[in-house]
């Protein structure tokens, strides 16, 4: 087993419960190991579950489901009375759905034997974790195998300061109060989208301010520029290539000094004023208070967790997974991840294929990749094919009435093997796992082209592509 061979409380000690750390615990229980989770929140499961994937997901289902019945009903025949938002049971009903999952997590360190210790952990040496609870009171446990797991918290823009109420964070725009008349979003990423879809669909006037000329930064760019016409059909109002050089917090709201990216200066020449301000301009790794550097653990000049490729870091018997390592800050990607490493110290060969991790941001249509992007492909100068279907002619988004989208497959010119595929769709986040999956395999275009797709769905769409990009013909495109 890795790490040091001394007398240990337990065989693996993880720092944080969210989808990198619970799962990591819970993966390293039942490969047998003795495991102790430490987390200084009351509840399991993390930025994700708390304030985070699950709460922002729930409100977007909900929210959508609001507009559908107030716009969209009569048009496919369904006559409802007046539609009205009740904000606070919608609210509660996101709580209670986070509450339930929280438990669950819970439930499954019980079922699985993980022991749970509540409190803020500090590296104390080899082997061992410095654990204070919130009366202040530490103690210490010893662990042949250390796991940071701590995370991600929202990075800040200089020159505008968050207070939670006039200018929010991510976790402060989960629990807003009321419907703002108008919402600022500082960033066209993917919280940046998924939230301020939310609050427009709940009637907020929205605006999304975004530094580069484009949104969903990574994204293929065919792929969020669809977006971005998507959601300008719904209401929401973009600003790309702009800076937000400072904000200036008033009673009734608070004035955001615009100027073009790029430009230098502390002030620019246009203001933008607003309710309420969204600042959502990425995450940052959390692992502050840990101490880092007197356990010799390495960070690179961004504040990651350095590690190698079974996820040691520079200390011995100290490892890192999730968001506090680099990558791209996913849930997905940390619970790949911690159940690799659990099969690395049970004397495994855990590994994650990150070539194969689907991204999705969660709007409506949803927008979902996996691989490599055609801008990827462009600048490498690798040959390829590629397959593009419009949703329009997809049977299945015909009879539900949500035909703004498009699927778009990338395939190696000469071997035909899958690198990429791109959806703008509902439900693209589901639908991308099948992508995944054939990525995972080694699937070529033509794999997923004869393979059969059940009709009337919006995965016939996925197999039309494929065949544009292996034959350079589809039945319906």
């Amino acid at each position: 087993m890795p790490g040091a061979d001394y007398s240990a409380d337990y065989d693996v000690a993880v720092i944080g419960g969210g989808p990198a750390g619970y799962a990591a615990a819970i993966a390293a229980a039942q490969a047998g190991l003795r495991a102790a989770c430490i987390e200084r929140r009351e509840s399991l499961g993390g930025t994700c579950l708390n304030v985070g994937c699950i709460p922002s997901k729930t409100l977007l289902h909900w929210s959508a489901r609001y507009r559908e019945m107030a716009e969209g009903a009569p048009a496919h025949g369904i006559t409802v009375g007046e539609v009205s938002l009740d904000l606070a049971a919608a609210m509660a009903g996101k709580d209670r759905v986070v509450a339930q999952l929280a438990s669950g997590v819970a439930h499954l360190f019980a079922k699985n034997k993980v022991e749970r210790i509540a409190g803020r952990a500090r590296l104390a040496g080899r082997g061992a974790v410095t654990v204070t609870d919130n009366e202040g009171r530490a103690r210490e446990i010893r662990a042949r195998n250390v796991v940071i797991a701590t995370g991600s918290e929202p990075a800040a823009l200089s020159g505008v300061a968050i207070d939670e109420r006039r200018v929010v964070s991510s976790a402060g725009a989960l629990a807003l109060p009321r419907v703002p008349k108008t919402l600022a979003v500082i960033g066209g990423g993917y919280i940046g989208l998924e939230l301020g879809s939310v609050w427009s669909r709940f009637g907020a006037e929205v605006t999304v301010i975004e530094y580069l000329d484009r949104l969903a930064a990574g994204m293929d760019s065919e792929l969020a520029d669809r977006l971005r016409r998507a959601l300008a059909r719904q209401g929401v109002a973009f600003r790309l290539a702009t800076r937000v050089a400072g904000a200036d917090i008033r009673g009734d709201g608070v004035a955001l000094s615009l100027a073009p990216a790029g430009s230098g200066g502390a002030a620019g020449g246009e203001t933008l004023t607003a309710e309420i301000a969204l600042v959502a301009v990425g995450r940052r790794p959390c692992a502050d208070g840990l101490g880092i550097e007197e356990a010799g653990v390495a960070l690179d000049e961004r504040g990651f967790v350095m590690v190698d490729e079974r996820y040691r870091t520079t200390a011995e018997g100290i490892y890192a997974i999730g968001d506090v390592i680099p990558g791209p800050m996913l849930a997905h990607k940390a619970t790949a991840e911690a159940r690799a490493l659990a099969d690395i110290l049970a004397g495994g060969h855990g590994s994650v294929n990150y070539g194969a991790i689907p991204a999705v941001v969660y709007t409506e249509p949803e927008a979902a990749s996996v691989g490599r992007t055609e801008d990827e492909l462009k600048a490498a100068g690798t040959p390829y094919r590629k397959g593009t279907v419009p949703l329009a002619g997809n049977s299945r988004a015909k009879t539900i009435g949500q035909t703004a989208g498009f699927v778009k497959i990338l395939s190696e010119k000469r071997s035909d093997r899958l690198l990429g595929v791109h959806i703008l769709a509902p439900g693209a986040g589901a639908l991308i796992a099948e992508a995944a999956l054939a990525l995972e395999f080694g699937a070529s275009a033509e794999d997923m082209a004869r393979t059969c797709h059940a009709h009337p769905t919006l995965n016939e769409s996925l197999m039309e592509a494929a065949s544009l990009a292996a034959f350079g013909n589809a039945l319906h495109a």
